[in-house]
């Protein structure tokens, strides 16, 4: 049965195992069954916001697509995408089971979550958290009180700020700082026209780029090279798979060291894997030092 283009019914909700008080409430008020979006919006409007989320988990996206001129809202619910003209402001939810695009900003309560691409032309602002399976663009700021998640690249023309964990698949381009309060994690590179900061880990399969600084609260990790205009500087180790560079300084913690290299042949150190900075760094262990600041 495709919950999609068909009622759900008592035996289809009953197979995935609701909870006790959640199938009470089907039953009362759905018992004859429920066109699959009537239902989630009936949920929403009955306050019952997480058991709307939980019966888009257990059925998945659809196709349909909500066009409004803008969104202000409790809560909202939409198993398709969601397409806004102007504003989303929602006190609590924002969840799409595909995209959400918006022609202004996005100000959310507590979540924002999409299961593909979320693009903005404002601002995106969380009080709680940001999970998408896509990707995020957005024309202005992102920023999340908490985690913040996503399956693919992120693009910001200003800052991104971090209340927790930032978690991305693809690539990070921020036209200005980001800032995380907990760990920075990524499948490919990151890339700051300002500073980057995590009061945790910095780690990148790829390279990390900062017009200024970069600076972490335990170990900083590259698969390919790490570069800052300013310092680089790191409570851990740092690590870099080819080549590290800083304007100023390059500073790890107290009894760590600096490796630079570690994905390059040694005998291909000189032109793949060099070290400048304004001085060179104590307990620099591999790499090729240069004391030509490179550009």
């Amino acid at each position: 049965m495709d919950p999609t283009t068909k009622d759900i019914t008592t035996n289809f909700v009953k197979a995935k195992r609701p909870c006790a008080n959640g199938f009470r409430w089907f039953i009362k008020h759905h018992r004859d069954g429920s066109n699959y979006q009537d239902l989630l919006d009936a949920l929403v409007q009955d306050g019952r916001v997480s058991d709307a989320c939980w019966l888009l988990s257990q059925f998945g996206p659809t196709d349909a697509v909500l066009v409004l001129d803008s969104i202000e809202a409790d809560a909202i619910v939409f198993a398709g995408a969601i397409e806004v003209r102007g504003n989303i402001e929602v006190d609590s939810i924002v969840r799409a089971g595909r995209g959400i695009r918006a022609g202004g900003s996005i100000r959310v309560g507590e979540s924002l979550v999409a299961g593909e691409d979320v693009r903005a032309e404002g601002g995106v602002r969380s009080e709680g958290t940001i999970e998408v399976g896509g990707d995020i663009r957005v024309a202005w700021g992102m920023e999340a009180a908490k985690d913040i998640s996503c399956g693919g690249d992120i693009r910001a023309a200003w800052e991104l700020l971090c209340g927790g964990k930032l978690s991305v698949e693809g690539n990070v381009f921020v036209g200005l700082d980001i800032v995380a309060q907990g760990a920075i994690r990524c499948g490919k590179g990151v890339n700051a026209g300002g500073s980057i900061s995590a009061a945790d880990s910095i780690h990148a399969a790829n390279g990390i780029v900062a017009g200024e600084t970069i600076r972490c609260g335990m170990h900083l990790e590259a698969g390919w090279g790490i570069r800052a205009g300013m310092s680089i500087e790191a409570d851990a180790a740092i690590r870099a798979g080819e080549s590290l560079s800083a304007g100023h300084e390059i500073r790890a913690g107290e009894g760590y060291g600096v490796f630079a290299g570690l994905n390059v042949q040694v005998e291909a150190w000189e032109t793949s894997a060099r070290v400048s900075a304004s001085a060179r760094p104590q307990g620099l262990m591999s790499g090729w030092w240069s004391d030509t600041v490179e550009a």
